[in-house]
């Protein structure tokens, strides 16, 4: 591709995800709090309570399961409108660069797999997302963590919110750099999504183009034809599917995050929340998280395909 053509799409795609980001910041705000460990124990939502138990150790209570609309209801309601951007700067500042990242290391790991391996095959483009995905999640994670603590930071309706650098600079003084890669592991162990999601999206797209045997194996698609709207459902299915599979680290990732934690690694974070909150807990935010996913890739893909049109008449 030539560098004019590279970089108008990658400029779109950036692009695209801005918007996404923007758009369905209230949704991740809403998914951060329902995988927290403590957002229904804040004094803005619930009392806090805790039992002691025969031996001595802290008991939590059964607390009531809170819906999506109920949960953005109520920040409405306790913290107003801007509460449901909060995170959105560091998401913002995150979204670019990891993308660039990632599809950096991605390109420079299969060119030199293709060397060692048969070219083009899926172990080569698996390998090659396992690689980037790591890569990314090593060198974005201070970013992720500041936005996750900033969408956990409950505040009173007018109160003042601090900033991402502020955010940042707290984390720095009580946990040092070390702070800034807390839930790594989780992300990590999320590189199983991206790889779920190729398996799944690969198969599916084998299966269309035995179908319509007419496909371009270029894979060269028309937003307005049939070969588009089939590539939308194969990527929307395996996506799915593949979030719903390797769900668990999302919110292990977010335990691990949160400030002053009593989660220290990836598989005793398991080992407690399953023990106390049973292995439901494991799956709290999934529907924030669908729910999200969904108008996100639309919005994302409308707003790349509008941006490519628009430059190419320019």
């Amino acid at each position: 591709m030539p560098a004019r053509g590279a970089a108008l799409h990658l400029a779109a795609g950036g692009f695209g995800g801005t918007v996404g980001a923007v758009l369905t910041c209230p949704l991740e705000v809403v998914k951060t709090r329902l995988q927290s460990s403590s957002f229904a124990l804040r004094p803005l939502y619930l009392p806090s309570v805790q039992l002691q138990g025969v031996n001595g150790a802290l008991i939590r209570p059964c607390l009531p399961s809170v819906g999506v609309l109920q949960l953005l209801r109520t920040i409405l309601e306790k913290e107003g409108f801007c509460a449901l951007f909060r995170g959105l700067g560091p998401n913002l500042i995150g979204v670019a660069p990891s993308r660039a990242i990632y599809f950096a290391a991605y390109s420079g790991v299969k060119e030199k797999l293709n060397m060692l391996l048969i070219p083009e095959s899926k172990k080569v483009h698996m390998l090659s997302a396992a690689c980037a995905g790591v890569t990314s999640a090593t060198l974005t994670n201070p970013i992720w963590l500041v936005k996750t603590r900033m969408q956990l930071e409950a505040r009173a309706k007018g109160e003042m919110c601090g900033s991402a650098l502020q955010c940042a600079m707290r984390v720095y003084h009580s946990e040092g750099l070390r702070g800034f890669y807390r839930g790594i592991s989780a992300s990590y162990a999320g590189v199983s999504e991206t790889i779920i999601h190729f398996v799944i999206y690969e198969a599916l797209k084998q299966q269309l183009r035995e179908h319509q045997p007419f496909w371009s194996s270029a894979l060269v698609f028309q937003p307005k034809s049939q070969d588009f709207f089939g590539l939308m459902g194969a990527a929307a299915i395996s996506k799915t599917c593949a979030s719903c599979i390797a769900y668990p680290h999302e919110v292990i990732r977010t335990r691990l995050r949160e400030e002053g934690s009593r989660y220290c690694s990836f598989v005793q974070t398991v080992r407690l929340v399953v023990r106390e909150e049973g292995p439901s807990a494991l799956y709290r935010g999934l529907l924030a998280h669908l729910i999200r996913q969904i108008p996100n890739a639309a919005i994302v893909m409308v707003t790349y395909e509008l941006t490519i049109h628009l430059a190419k008449k320019m």
